[in-house]
């Protein structure tokens, strides 16, 4: 080795680890839970809005057949009027036509 060439560094790092106790697994396992519990809290939530929101758009959808019902029975009704006065003015068109003929 030359007196102007530096001496290599170290190659090498060490890593201390802690030992894992039981304590400390236990309380990873316990905040891991409450992360689970909490993500479960908020997506029963989240379907219960969703619920809600169907139920609101079944409800909205009954109204609408409702009132189509009511639509259409009302149409029946009309169109069976004008069928009667359709009746009634062929049936006063073929009289006015039988006096006109004599």
């Amino acid at each position: 080795m030359n007196a102007a060439e530096p001496s290599p560094a170290p190659q090498f790092r060490e890593i201390f680890t802690f030992p894992d106790t039981a304590e400390r697994q236990l309380r990873r396992a316990l905040q891991k839970l409450d992360a689970a519990l909490a993500e479960q809290r908020a997506a029963i939530a989240a379907f219960r809005a969703e619920i809600g929101a169907l139920d609101q758009a079944v409800a909205g959808l009954g109204r609408s057949a409702l009132g189509l019902r009511d639509g259409l029975a009302e149409a029946a009704t009309e169109t069976e009027k004008a069928r009667r006065a359709a009746w009634k003015l062929e049936a006063t068109a073929g009289k006015m036509e039988a006096l006109r003929a004599r």
